[in-house]
């Protein structure tokens, strides 16, 4: 499904330009984890990537529209990464879906540039992703598209309880990151429980109720 948005005023052609870009979006990602959303200037960000300022609005209007492109690379990142760890690890039923999703989220999160400070573009602006839609909601439907397409499972009966459980573990899961940088583990417990029991009462089919906790 794709976004609404495009962060870039014109998409790189030739390989110099497109190593160009991916300088600039390198570079974000380091200076917001060292100086934030707030401290992040487009002189920064040229400064860092070695390109002059002028390079930089070639391509992008504002400091806005980096961290946009770089947001929704991470989307992309973080679908392909859950896609492909439904196709090749041992995923049964749609809880091992769910912590494969879990595990997808806090390894991004503790190990790609600028993604524990951003998540899906929250600190920026709740529709960064796409302008029709909550962030959110983008992260939903991407999930419910991946999940009915494994288990076969109609998209109606998804749509709903999975929008929930994203918003429920979305909210469990920022506390856990302000209490600790890399993840309260007992809160990033509590979030699979509450998403697993909360889904094991709405999605039709096998429960996971003689599942141990997942703690």
């Amino acid at each position: 499904m794709p976004t609404e948005v495009a962060p870039l005023r014109r998409k790189p052609v030739q390989q110099r330009s497109a190593q160009r870009v991916e300088k600039m979006l390198e570079a974000c990602g380091q200076l917001i984890d060292e100086v934030g959303y707030d401290g992040l200037t487009t002189t920064l960000i040229a400064e860092r990537a070695g390109v002059a300022v002028g390079s930089l609005y070639q391509f992008f209007p504002d400091k806005r529209a980096v961290v946009q492109e770089l947001t929704l690379r991470n989307l992309d990142r973080f679908v392909q990464t859950v896609s492909n760890r439904f196709e090749h690890a041992e995923i049964v039923h749609w809880w091992d879906a769910v912590d494969a999703v879990f595990d997808v989220y806090m390894t991004m999160h503790r190990e790609v540039p600028a993604f524990s400070r951003l998540h899906f573009g929250d600190v920026v602006d709740l529709r960064l992703l796409d302008d029709s839609k909550d962030n959110n909601a983008v992260i939903a439907d991407k999930l419910i598209e991946l999940i009915a397409e494994q288990f076969e499972m109609d998209h109606a009966d998804l749509e709903l309880p999975l929008s929930v459980a994203v918003e429920a573990a979305d909210a469990v899961l920022h506390l856990a990151f302000r209490r600790d940088p890399t993840g309260d583990p007992a809160l990033v417990a509590e979030a699979r429980e509450l998403v697993r029991g909360y889904l094991s009462s709405r999605i039709p089919g096998d429960h996971p109720k003689d599942l141990p906790s997942p703690r």
